[in-house]
């Protein structure tokens, strides 16, 4: 049996790692606009999730419609039996799962939703069944908008139920939550990447949150139930949680130059199966240049910006190992980046271990001055590991570290 999830574009997609290991055979099939009727009336499928944009056009298609389905105006499930088409929409129950495991309450309180699309009206369509005490609508033309939103003073919890900060335009976000001085929670319903810059400043103000990790995996199993008649507990959900988040999370190693990045790097990648990107090499291939070569000719100033735009397009790919020169994390820019999709490692070495030759900026100041230069940057790492010794101790370390923090990460 094949099943599989329609949309117009979905490289951003998770759904098909999620129902591959629950043993399902299951595809991303990509169909233009002028083509859903022939999707909808083919029987290629046993049933299929639906995601943008054809969540309400789906709808057309089918013989029978749930009543969630039909209040919210959207289907993201389509169960074939018998020769009918039944349509559903699991994200209702993804997302009251989200707010379960977070302990997050609406019964009574002010909640904003960014958005007007179709994952607007099923967040709202919590927000009524749950008791809600006032829904605030919030899009680009709407009376709510993004310029008068911050006016509704009284927000406690805030949905982003807008594509705004997903893959790739990750460094966006659709509000400033510092302004909502009552807020209480944050739910955005982005899950690549793991962390948007909306959810990361939720993190800074120390309010409750998640990202839409949760509502997908709980939507994904509430779909399979339906296709396979079956019913999931909540320890399988948390259990796919965790393996698709630490799946996508990368290793970025940083410290001192010369002190084991790149070689570590390799050997964990080759542990975790994955790619490893040296962002130096990396640099290489986009300019032509070595980064000393740059910093030579043109100064360090011009090689950071080089930098930056490098590691935004190494950064941006998930399941990788990189290795990021010695300067990388100074600029707070490139931190921000990495925290994106990323568990960071500060590789740390004695200083007097550190060797200077290739290396033009630990020649003009010296390791020391440079060390504490940027000292207080590397210590902002998730994880710290010690590079003095056996090598070998040290990549089981970061492998460890790296799923002991990808554990943490996607617990409530």
């Amino acid at each position: 049996m094949k099943y599989c999830l329609l949309g117009e574009k979905l490289s951003h997609s998770y759904s098909k790692e999620i129902h591959e290991y629950l043993g399902l055979n299951y595809s991303l099939k990509e169909v233009s606009p002028c083509m859903i009727g022939d999707f909808a009336y083919s029987n290629e499928y046993c049933g299929y999730n639906v995601t943008i944009p054809y969540k309400k056009v789906i709808m057309n298609f089918l013989d029978e419609i749930s009543d969630d389905a039909r209040s919210i105006g959207a289907v993201n499930t389509v169960v074939i039996k018998n020769g009918k088409r039944y349509g559903y929409n699991t994200d209702v129950l993804g997302l009251n799962y989200t707010l379960l495991r977070k302990g997050i309450s609406l019964s009574g309180k002010t909640v904003m939703v960014l958005g007007t699309g179709g994952a607007s009206n099923a967040v709202r369509y919590v927000c009524e069944k749950s008791g809600a005490r006032e829904i605030i609508i919030v899009g680009r033309t709407s009376p709510v908008n993004y310029q008068n939103c911050y006016e509704k003073t009284g927000v406690q919890v805030i949905f982003n139920a807008t594509p705004v900060g997903m893959y790739p335009n990750v460094s966006e976000s659709p509000i400033d939550l510092s302004k909502f001085k009552n807020l209480e929670a944050v739910i955005d319903l982005i899950y690549n990447p793991q962390k948007t810059e909306l959810i990361k400043q939720a993190e800074e103000l120390k309010i409750v949150n998640s990202n839409g990790l949760p509502m997908l995996v709980e939507q994904a199993l509430c779909a399979e139930d339906l296709w396979l008649d079956k019913t999931h507990d909540n320890k399988l959900t948390e259990e796919v949680i965790a393996k698709i988040s630490k799946d996508k999370l990368n290793v970025c190693l940083w410290g001192m130059p010369s002190c084991g990045k790149s070689t570590l790097g390799k050997l964990v990648a080759k542990e975790l199966n994955r790619e490893f990107f040296d962002l130096d090499e990396e640099i290489y291939k986009s300019t032509g240049k070595t980064p000393s070569e740059i910093i030579n000719s043109e100064g360090e100033k011009v090689f950071r910006d080089i930098e930056t735009k490098v590691l935004k397009q190494t950064v941006i790919k998930s399941r990788a190992v990189i290795s990021l020169g010695g300067g990388a994390v100074i600029k707070e820019e490139n931190r921000s980046i990495i925290k994106n999709n990323s568990v960071s490692v500060y590789v740390k070495r004695e200083l007097c271990s550190l060797v200077t030759d290739g290396r033009p900026l630990s020649v003009a100041k010296g390791v020391e001055t440079l060390y504490n230069e940027r000292k207080s940057f590397y210590e902002t790492a998730d994880i710290t590991v010690e590079n003095n010794g056996d090598i070998t101790v040290a990549v089981k370390e970061i492998i460890k570290q790296y799923e002991t923090t990808c554990f943490e990460w996607s617990k409530p």
